[in-house]
């Protein structure tokens, strides 16, 4: 893959067993937050894996829309947009009524000094769309952070850990986990909490983070010396799929690669095929966010694109100097302070 164009139809492929699971999904779909990094190709793969199985349902996208090249693009693929701000109660009232909706709004980024918005993003909205859509079936986006830094020789924390959250970011995530609990189990809605770590884009995640450093001679730290890594179109595959899993009381879900990668490990990867010795600081802790995504792989298989595949990719993209989002993961935060 060189181009934008052609990362775009990758990540948009669905496999047979998508094709087979949206054809039989009763009602449209609705995506609220298409607009952040993973929602365009989620909204895509849904609406292309439709078309292949001859099925005619809506695909709606609903984002503020600040980037209006985007929104014509999706449209242009035939999937309708709304532009909205749903923390404006009327404009959350106004759109329709939806049998199946995948829940990606959130805010991480900027949440030292704006607390206060973060929890609203991530624990205030999630009561009203849920109010609003009690009678749909909803997969809810979270993330890994809601479970502590685990010992490394554990392998990550499955869904029967504990949560225990660190920083405010994480703590409103598991906020959001819990109000969505509650309407889920007052209004019988089916829901599944979808606990993703680290989807990788060629234009952003770890993998892009660990080959630009390595090219550029950056220090790399190695504190969080391990991550979970998973290709997005893998990722929102098993988000739309996961919508006939969803059950009131809510199901949890872990969702990543099977891999715990070390971090070092990567930067040296990527050093040799740039001809470039990495710089590292720091050295590994005992402990980092894992997660343990083997109930998702004995529900929906295995990842259809492989580690070695990301990484071959991911260097070939930033040799030839490809778009990036320059928005990091900060995978190696260990305080939770984003």
């Amino acid at each position: 893959m060189r181009t934008v164009d052609e990362l775009e139809e990758k990540l948009a492929e669905p496999s047979p067993s998508l094709v087979t699971d949206l054809s039989r999904l009763e009602g449209d779909l609705m995506i609220l937050g298409v607009g952040g990094k993973m929602g365009p190709s989620l909204a895509k793969l849904a609406k292309n894996a439709l078309d292949q199985a001859g099925v005619h349902k809506r695909v709606i996208g609903v984002s503020r829309f600040s980037n209006k090249d985007l929104q014509h693009q999706l449209e242009a693929r035939g999937i309708e947009t709304i532009s909205a701000d749903l923390l404006d109660e009327a404009q959350l009232r106004n759109l329709p009524e939806v049998k199946n909706i995948i829940y990606m709004i959130g805010q991480k980024f900027g949440t030292s000094g704006r607390e206060y918005f973060t929890w609203a993003m991530n624990t205030y909205l999630p009561a009203r769309v849920a109010e609003r859509f009690r009678n749909s079936r909803i997969v809810a986006f979270s993330t890994g952070n809601v479970y502590p830094l685990t010992p490394v020789v554990t392998g990550g924390a499955s869904e029967e850990q504990p949560v225990e959250p660190v920083g405010e970011y994480a703590q409103s995530c598991l906020g959001r986990e819990r109000i969505l609990e509650y309407f889920s189990r007052k209004y019988e809605i089916p829901l599944l909490q979808f606990r993703l770590n680290y989807a990788i884009d060629l234009r952003y995640g770890v993998l892009c983070e660990i080959a630009r450093a390595v090219r550029e001679q950056k220090p790399i730290d190695l504190r969080m010396g391990q991550a979970n890594v998973i290709w997005q179109g893998d990722a929102n595959e098993m988000a739309l799929r996961g919508l006939k899993f969803c059950a009131t009381p809510p199901r949890i879900l872990n969702v990543t690669g099977p891999e715990t990668v070390s971090i070092r490990w990567l930067a040296q990867r990527f050093g040799e095929f740039f001809g470039i010795e990495p710089v590292f600081i720091h050295e590994e802790q005992t402990t980092a966010l894992l997660n343990n995504a083997s109930q998702a792989h004995q529900i929906f298989g295995y990842p259809k694109v492989s580690l070695r595949r990301m990484m071959e990719w991911t260097a070939a993209w930033v040799e030839s100097d490809g778009d990036t989002f320059d928005k990091p993961t900060h995978f190696q935060e260990r305080a939770g302070r984003f």
